[in-house]
């Protein structure tokens, strides 16, 4: 019952759920290209980067100086949900937004 809790705060807040959205449409992506999408400070975008991760909705891998994310494929309960998610926020325009920012961005994070 205490990870359906975590899982709920998680998804209770708009910026988390706008950069899951992010990683379910891209698959992976690295936080310079997070903070492009969002249009938010680094801080901010570290913050939630940091609550998914606690929170093992997302993992992380490192290459080079860069920190990659994408969703945690074993978090069960985030996989049945996925569906739902993917269906009612794939088609906001906050969604759609980031998704055009993340297009224009050049994603050299040097």
């Amino acid at each position: 019952m205490k990870s359906h809790v975590q899982l709920f705060k998680t998804l209770a807040d708009e910026t988390r759920l706008r950069i899951l959205m992010l990683l379910y449409a891209e698959g992976e992506l690295c936080v310079c290209d997070i903070i492009a999408a969002l249009l938010l400070p680094q801080s901010t975008v570290s913050r939630h980067l940091a609550y998914l991760k606690k929170s093992a909705t997302v993992i992380d891998r490192r290459e080079g100086l860069w920190i990659y994310y994408s969703i945690n494929r074993s978090h069960l309960l985030l996989e049945e949900m996925e569906p739902f998610l993917r269906r009612t926020l794939q088609e906001s325009s906050v969604t759609t937004s980031d998704q055009k920012h993340l297009q224009h961005y050049d994603h050299n994070c040097a």
